[in-house]
């Protein structure tokens, strides 16, 4: 049934909201926290840990960030600076540092409440921008925080980390690659400093040397897991906090967020993406049926065969992040149905030609979906130009060396231990060929994790210094599952959650709805949580309706939306599917 709603469309989720997540060792310091040192580990004096170096002065100048207005870094007093940090926390006093990039807009009014720290995830997400962008997006906080955006540890503007990897022209199978990058980064000297834990000391130290008290903190995705190792580690030192599309945080390591990942996606292409094409036979006259389009897209190859896997890699997979952008995935779609049989052998470079040019002119494609697809057209060409560097590199030759940029997998490796047995990751992908078997296809099993021993992990929350956090959730969100969301929930004391019924997004605020936004300026601004726990809010719809229409759970009176990972709608695909693969020549599907 449709709700009427009078919310209005949200603005677009910021890029950098998708860093790392698309991109579809031993820890070697001693001091390495463990649970059980960390009930009795003194909370840290970053301070005194930096010695000397809490005298530095920070020197403010032009940040030349891309899609940050002129007027914008008029209007915010827009500024970056550099902060050289000791490069392992653990050990400051070996004398060796590395530097940490920030941004800074100025608190406009006079009631100025401190600052904001903002992380946008990632892992490995740049941070510079997302500043502004919550400062422009959000002029109440603006007006009372000075609002600052990092490049953590590793990425972008800070001191980077390129992993030194050699291969050899053996190395051909995905699983082969992945255990030469893993062995290629440990043997990188900055590697095992490039952490959570590290990070969150770096996080303290900018606030000491800001002269600030306490630090607040907005996070999305893998920014909500920094955020609650911060205040796990600084409790005393946090004020207040909000986590936005939450990761699993309460489980010991980072696997649960992506183990769920797989099914995520499935659901929300199959439940939402698949009936808002079916409402739009106009558009893409396809039929009313969803699953009778979900059938034609599987005939013509799904994500397995064909142009398929590499239209949904590019233009549909990083669509579904942000609802915004379904008019675009909806095209992908109709057109790898289209135009299978004429593209299908052709080569990645002639489809991404080929498929610009005719999402570009699709139905209902707005400048901002044009925009969409023309960045999704430029990482597409820079990921295709590695292959063919690679590929290049390696003829003729018994091993080649190549830097890459691994700090995605760098870090939640080295953030807990993931599970190592080889025989556990088969039976894994066994499981998501037969329940998720749209995006099974793109997960690389085993994953570099399973290769990557650590005996780092979060500390336990103290319940007398960790903050009463306020959580933001929307119940398809591709990325942090609402399951994990709402787990991590009853884990962290005194936490408040707001869902988001029928909303597919990963990242929320701001939503520009009063039921999700006005509890988040209230907690931020004055320190207020939700008289409930648990507040449900409802969805705006998507572009070019004006009812929303129920998919998947259902939002309870309690505040919450009960919801299954594997849904009807999934399973009858599934079966579908499995019907099909039986008769296609040379597929195997697990019983």
């Amino acid at each position: 049934m449709p709700h009427p709603t009078t919310g209005s469309r949200r603005s677009r989720r910021p890029a950098a909201l998708l860093t790392a997540t698309l991109v579809a060792a031993v820890l070697i310091s001693g001091a390495a926290v463990t649970p059980a040192a960390a009930a009795t580990v003194a909370e840290p004096d970053t301070a005194a840990l930096a010695a000397s170096l809490t005298n530095q002065r920070l020197s403010w100048e032009p940040c030349g960030l891309d899609g940050v207005s002129p007027e914008d870094v008029a209007d915010l007093r827009l500024a970056c600076a550099t902060v050289t940090v000791p490069r392992d926390w653990h050990n400051p006093r070996d004398g060796q540092t590395i530097q940490v990039r920030i941004s800074r807009t100025v608190a406009s009014g006079s009631d100025r409440k401190g600052i904001l720290l903002v992380n946008p995830g990632g892992p490995g997400g740049s941070g510079l921008s997302l500043a502004p962008y919550v400062a422009r997006s959000a002029p109440t906080l603006a007006e009372h925080y000075d609002v600052i955006g990092f490049d953590p540890r590793g990425v972008g503007q800070s001191t980077p980390l390129l992993c030194r990897v050699t291969y050899r022209d053996t190395d051909v199978t995905n699983d082969q690659i992945t255990q030469a990058n893993v062995a290629g980064c440990r043997s990188t000297g900055l590697t095992r400093y490039i952490t959570t834990e590290q990070t969150t000391y770096d996080m303290d130290f900018i606030r000491v040397l800001l002269g600030e008290r306490k630090l607040n903190y907005l996070g999305y995705s893998y920014g909500t897991w920094l955020g609650t190792w911060y205040a796990a580690t600084f409790g005393s030192r946090t004020n207040r906090m909000v986590l936005d599309s939450v990761a699993a945080v309460g489980s010991p390591t980072l696997q649960e967020t992506w183990d769920l990942q797989p099914f995520t996606r499935d659901r929300a292409f199959q439940e939402q993406l698949m009936p808002y094409m079916a409402r739009h036979d106009d558009l893409y006259g396809r039929g009313t049926d969803p699953m009778k389009i979900r059938e034609m897209f599987e005939r013509a190859g799904g994500t397995r065969v064909g142009m398929g896997p590499f239209m949904f890699g590019w233009f549909i997979l990083g669509a579904l992040y942000d609802t915004q952008n379904y008019p675009t995935a909806a095209a992908a779609v109709n057109t790898v149905i289209q135009y299978y049989e004429e593209w299908n052998g052709w080569p990645p470079e002639q489809i991404l030609a080929a498929a610009t040019a005719k999402l570009l002119v699709a139905p209902g494609i707005t400048a901002d979906d044009r925009a969409y697809i023309k960045q999704a057209r430029v990482t597409a060409e820079a990921a295709l130009k590695t292959q063919r560097d690679r590929s290049r590199l390696a003829q003729g030759t018994g091993e080649y060396t190549y830097d890459i940029d691994y700090v995605f997998e760098v870090i939640r490796c080295q953030d807990g231990q993931w599970n190592d047995s080889i025989g556990h990751w088969n039976a894994f992908s066994r499981r998501l060929t037969r329940d998720a078997p749209l995006v099974a296809p793109y997960l690389q099993n085993p994953p570099a994790c399973a290769y990557w021993s650590t005996n780092n992990r979060m500390p336990k929350f103290d319940k007398k210094t960790f903050p009463k956090v306020l959580m933001l959730q929307d119940e398809l969100d591709v990325a942090t599952a609402y399951e994990g969301a709402l787990a991590a929930s009853k884990k962290l004391p005194g936490a408040s959650m707001i869902s988001v019924d029928n909303e597919g997004s990963h990242g929320v605020f701001p939503y520009y709805t009063p039921c999700v936004d006005d509890p988040v300026y209230a907690y931020l601004l004055d320190g207020r949580l939700p008289a409930e726990t648990y507040t449900g809010c409802q969805a705006v719809p998507l572009p070019g309706e004006t009812a929303v229409f129920e998919v998947g759970g259902k939002l309870t009176g309690k505040g919450t939306v009960r919801t299954r990972l594997i849904t009807d709608d999934m399973r009858e695909a599934n079966r579908m599917l499995k019907r099909m693969l039986r008769t296609e020549p040379g597929s195997s599907y697990p019983e």
